[in-house]
Order: structure tokens, then sequence, then C-alpha cells
């Protein structure tokens, strides 16, 4: 094949990775829309009860049916997803920020910092994930926030490895030593040429966490260590049902549905967005 044909195809391919990276993008905007506004668009009260209207089934009225205490299922949905979509996304931010500067320091400085911070992170890895996060999301008690501390305990080291990865190979760089020549400190080094060369692929990293930080997220609230009743959170919600599975399904099916479109959709946008800065994939090679 002629690089002229090549050159061509790799632009049909960045333009249809493009057209997905937006498609993705819009829903996952949306999403997070619904859920800052979840408030103002909800139909009925979400923790209104009205026990005359328990375990009703999906209707024209309600659209996911009622709970046992007649709430409005749908309402619940909704409201639920700022709990758990802002909450991941704050528990993303929060282990990336710090992963990466952990390991940004580790991979420039080297030297005790780095033995300190990497024999942390290893102690952290040397636990199964979940089994850590419920042994300290238990030893912190209940609740949201202590939820998200749990998991963000362990999970800051794998940004911190890629992180430090990336500088070790960066730090050696031409450019990075001719701007050590012009006089730039370390702090400027880091800030100028290190940190913008790293991004790219941290925030792919992050991108593909947030649908595992959500599960797991609701994983802790299903088991009584995240949101605490009468709060509406999606894991928290199926736990509430779960004994009324086969009776009442609509109580655990509706959340469910809830998770899983949006962990599927925050994964193919974290699909979509390490394909578009794939080198490989630009129509420029």
């Amino acid at each position: 094949m002629s690089r002229p044909v090549t050159i061509r195809v790799q632009k049909v391919k960045k333009n249809r990775i493009r057209a997905r990276l937006f498609f993705f993008l819009f829903l996952a905007v949306v999403l997070v829309l619904v859920s800052f506004f979840a408030d103002q668009i909800v139909p009925y009260d979400p923790y209104g009860q009205d026990l005359s209207l328990s375990r009703q089934p999906p209707s024209a009225a309600h659209f996911m049916g009622t709970d046992q205490y007649g709430r409005d299922v749908f309402s619940r949905v909704i409201v639920g997803a700022q709990a758990s979509v802002f909450s991941t996304l704050i528990l993303v931010c929060i282990t990336s920020v710090f992963g990466t500067l952990a390991g940004t320091l580790c991979g420039y400085f080297g030297g005790r910092i780095d033995s300190v911070l990497m024999r942390i992170s290893d102690v952290c890895l040397a636990f199964p994930g979940l089994v850590f996060a419920l042994a300290i999301a238990a030893l912190l008690g209940g609740g949201i926030s202590n939820a998200v501390i749990a998991l963000a305990v362990i999970s800051w080291p794998k940004y911190a490895r890629v992180a430090r990865g990336q500088t070790l190979a960066l730090k050696n760089c031409d450019f990075v030593a001719a701007a050590r020549l012009a006089g730039d400190n370390s702090a400027q080094m880091i800030r100028r040429h290190i940190l913008p060369n790293i991004l790219g692929p941290i925030l792919v990293t992050a991108m593909l966490d947030i649908g595992t930080m959500m599960m797991e997220l609701a994983g802790l609230s299903f088991l009584g260590l995240g949101a605490q009743p009468p709060v509406a959170e999606w894991g928290n919600m199926m736990s509430g049902g779960r004994s009324m599975l086969q009776t009442y399904p609509w109580l655990v099916l509706s959340p469910g549905v809830a998770i899983f479109l949006t962990v599927v959709t925050f994964n193919l946008l974290g699909d979509t967005v390490r394909d578009y800065m794939d080198p490989k994939n630009s129509g420029t090679q």
C-alpha cells in the first residue's frame, strides 16, 4: 500500500475514533448534568413515604415502581446519581492527583523519598484491593465519605507507578537536560516539562478507572460500609431490596441497570480516549 493511501486510511480511522469520542463524551456529560440537576428534574420526592403505594410495580405513574416505603424508585435512582457519580469522580480526582504527584516526585528525585513511598505502595498492593478497602471502611465507620477515603488509600499506587515510570523515562531526555542547562529549578522542571508530558497516560488510566471505582463504591454501600439509609445511592438501594429480588425485582434491577449503563458509558469513553491518544492511530504518521 502506498504512503498516501496509508495516510488516508489512518485519517479515516482517526475521524471514526473522534466521532466515538464525542458520542461517549456527550453521554458522560449528560450523566453528570442529570446528577447535578437531579433535585430539579425528579417527578416525585425521593424521600417522601406513602405506605399505601408500597411495592407498586412499574407503571405509567411510577416508571420504575415503588419501594417498600412507597417511594418512587425512578426518583431515587435519579437522585442516587448524585452520590454515586459525584463520589466516584471525586475519588478518581483524589487518587489520580495524589498518585501522580507522588510518582513524579519519586521518579524525579529518587533516593529516600522514592524508597519510602514505593514501599508504602507495595504494602497497599500486597493486599486484595476490595478486602483492604473493606477493612479500612469498617475501621472508619459507615458513610460515603469514609468509603471514598478507604478506596483512595488502596487506589493511588497505580497512578504513582505510572507517573514514576513515565518520569524516569523523561528526566534523562535531551529537552529536559536543555531546560536544566537553561537554569530551570526542580519545581519548574516538573511543572513545565515532566507533568505535561505524562498527563496522557494518567488521563487514560483515570478514565478507565471511573467504572471500577463506581462498582467498588457501590459494593461498599451494598455491604453497609458506604452510604447509609435513607440516603439514595445505587449500591445502598440494591442492598435494601436484595431480600425481595424474586418477588419485587424492580427494587434491585433499577439501580443495577443504572450502575451498568453508567459503568459501560465511562468504560467505553476511557477506551476511546486511549485509542484517540494512541500515536498508531494518528493520521499524520
